[in-house]
């Protein structure tokens, strides 16, 4: 398929192997995503991001620059990824020993992450949730809530 007959856009700097993408999404500069990625329609890849190969992103995502987005991350619908939101797999990770599978963080549809947030393995954010900027998320984010800080709590429901 020719950079033409895409019904998506890949930045001619960009490293993507993969072709699950969807109509109108969008993936700038310095993106790298690896082969077995799924990413949804009218996505939005700011420049500078990884993402590996078992993350589903689903449709109407924002993705700002600098994440990396690593296996076992599910990203529903309509979901806001603030600038350098760091996410984490392993909860105990150690060089060049890896677990059987990484644990999976799921990302709730129309939830949004503030710039600089810090999410650990295994969470779950709700649906709709806001999670502060430079927030360290240790534990499950309950559907429409907004929390901030380190560790996150919650100061709006």
């Amino acid at each position: 398929m020719t950079d033409k007959d895409r019904p998506y856009f890949v930045h001619e700097l960009a490293d993507v192997h993969t072709d699950k993408i969807g109509t109108d999404t969008r993936i700038w500069q310095f993106v790298v995503v690896l082969a077995g990625a799924t990413i949804g329609r009218n996505c939005n890849v700011n420049a500078h991001c990884l993402i590996e190969n078992d993350v589903v992103i689903g449709d109407n995502v924002t993705v700002k620059c600098g994440n990396y987005l690593w296996d076992g991350l599910r990203v529903e619908d309509n979901v806001f990824i603030g600038p350098n939101v760091t996410f984490t797999n392993d909860k105990y990770p150690r060089s060049r020993q890896y677990p059987d599978s990484f644990m999976p963080t799921i990302i709730k549809r129309g939830a949004s992450i503030g710039g600089g947030a810090t999410i650990l393995p295994g969470i779950t954010i709700g649906e709709g949730a806001m999670i502060g900027a430079g927030s360290v998320v240790t534990r499950d984010v309950p559907d429409g809530v907004t929390v901030i800080g380190s560790p996150a709590r919650i100061i709006e429901r």
